[in-house]
């Protein structure tokens, strides 16, 4: 498999289609010549950093939404207590 068609194959693949494949390519390398082996272990590393980079960014992404939602609460709570104190 070309590089260039990995790499656009599995930025569409949830973490766990990518962890499947991350399998996948191991149980493989053992079966492997050298010279096999040396390529898929080299997309395989590839496979780890694009894993480890979407792991961050949807642990970033679940932080955001979190924090907006934790504000969000604040706020509404704030509001309530401004109505409540008024009556």
């Amino acid at each position: 498999m070309k590089d260039k068609n990995f790499l656009d194959d599995i930025e569409n693949k949830s973490l766990e289609e990518l962890n499947n494949l991350a399998n996948k390519i191991i149980d493989n390398l053992q079966k492997k010549t050298k010279d096999d082996f040396i390529q898929d272990y080299q997309q395989l590393l590839k496979l780890n950093n694009y894993i480890d980079k979407k792991f961050h960014q949807e642990t970033r992404s679940i932080s955001k939404k979190t924090k907006d939602k934790i504000n969000e609460i604040i706020s509404n709570g704030k509001k309530t207590k401004k109505t409540v104190q008024k009556s």
